[in-house]
């Protein structure tokens, strides 16, 4: 190899150079379709899941309860901490908006709480419905386009939504 000749390499050619770009890469290459559609199905699973886990009884905790702090904590704090740490560890500015939308929805699951104290529908009820009609809606529409994996659809559902920010993010040209 003549090491005095260098190639004209395509940016194209360049491979993603953080696990970020990897995923998102791979999720672009296989996932074609209307991305408003795959945004919708992947937030109600995402609402879903979130409001399930919050759901779950947290131990009354004699410390907490004397500070008056109970209701602060939940499985649900625990599940938004991880989820944010990992995206947080992929794409830093992308993170911030994911918990943007996650203090969106979960204004939405203590409305349900009230609804559900009032004596409406429980909220495992409605985000176990949201939550089927999120997961069952993705995977009928990567069924569709052929690509249904199941590496695709994990990465979907769980590095999903920071790819969906990301082509907001890249629709209005700021850097992630």
């Amino acid at each position: 190899m003549n090491k005095g000749v260098k190639k004209h390499i395509n940016k194209k050619e360049i491979s993603p150079n953080t696990t970020v770009e990897f995923y998102f890469k791979n999720l672009d290459n296989q996932i074609l379709g209307n991305k408003s559609i795959y945004a919708l199905f992947l937030t109600l699973a995402f609402f879903g899941v979130m409001g399930l886990v919050w759901m779950i009884p947290f131990p009354q905790l004699e410390f907490l309860q004397k500070m008056n702090a109970q209701t602060f904590l939940n499985w649900g704090s625990f599940y938004i901490a991880i989820i944010i740490y990992c995206y947080l560890r992929l794409a830093p500015t992308l993170s911030y908006a994911m918990l943007f939308t996650i203090a969106i929805m979960s204004f939405f699951i203590v409305q349900l709480e009230y609804i559900e104290r009032d004596g409406g529908p429980t909220v495992v009820l409605v985000c176990s419905i949201i939550s089927l009609i999120g997961i069952i809606g993705s995977w009928v529409l990567l069924k569709k386009e052929k690509a249904l994996s199941g590496k695709l659809f994990k990465d979907f559902l769980t590095i999903g939504p920071i790819w969906l920010w990301s082509k907001v993010f890249d629709k209005f040209k700021i850097k992630y």
